[in-house]
């Protein structure tokens, strides 16, 4: 199975998950050279194919000339491959149940199993940190190298009225946790109302239980079904584009 078939998987699971519609996107580093990075043209990810994807330095500039226009915001992934080399795999995505985290003083914390990795810390980045007045997007190298630093070395940082971004050693990793993370955030504010917004009245995995679960947490089996729904679907595309 190609890196590229994978990218196209990753981009339309996250899309029937509901973590992202028309915008949004996910890339994948080079399997072949780490200074690369594969991520599609500027189309929706649901319409994503194979033939859309476009390789890229970690610049952000495309590799090969004439390469279709690219995503505004491809300076969040091309900053934080070079900030992370350990990331094999990245997805952004404007996540509804998580946005509010994002604005506000609740913080986003573990309450379900699956989502242990939040538990290593979810940083808030502030776009107004790097820039005053901006459009809230993520379009050049400056801005992408302070959402980098402040995602340091944890699995995902919010990115404050606009969404989150995620990372993970494997391309299953990164979505399992986008998909994980906006579960969680969905369970947590639901606890929350249940407990007349008492945060303390929430029971939360404590340390132990997180390092616990993160150290075997790859998503293999979510993965597999994930990937077992698409392929007929995407095999189904391909004949009939002939």
């Amino acid at each position: 199975m190609s890196l590229i078939e994978d990218l196209v998987i990753a981009s339309r699971i996250c899309v029937e998950a509901g973590v992202i519609d028309a915008y949004g996107h996910a890339s994948a580093r080079s399997d072949t050279d780490p200074n690369r990075y594969f991520m599609s043209r500027q189309v929706a990810p649901e319409l994503i194919t194979e033939e859309d994807i476009v390789e890229y330095d970690l610049d952000s500039r495309p590799v090969h000339p004439n390469a279709p226009l690219g995503y505004n915001e491809r300076y969040i992934h091309g900053e934080i491959y070079k900030a992370r080399p350990d990331v094999m795999a990245i997805v952004h995505n404007h996540s509804h149940s998580v946005v509010p985290f994002s604005c506000t003083d609740c913080t986003l914390r573990p309450i379900f199993h699956m989502a242990a990795f939040i538990g290593l810390g979810i940083p808030n980045w502030d776009i107004r940190e790097s820039q005053e007045g901006s459009d809230m997007l993520v379009r050049n190298s400056t801005l992408g190298a302070s959402l980098a630093a402040k995602l340091g070395a944890h699995p995902a940082a919010l990115m404050r009225g606009h969404g989150s971004v995620v990372v993970g050693e494997k391309i299953q990793i990164a979505v399992g946790r986008t998909v994980y993370l906006d579960h969680n955030a969905k369970m947590q504010y639901q606890a929350m109302m249940m407990t007349g917004g008492r945060d303390n009245a929430v029971v939360y995995m404590d340390d132990s239980e997180v390092a616990a679960n993160v150290v075997w947490q790859e998503y293999v089996r979510s993965w597999d079904l994930w990937k077992k729904k698409w392929l007929p679907r995407l095999a189904a595309e391909r004949a009939a584009r002939g």
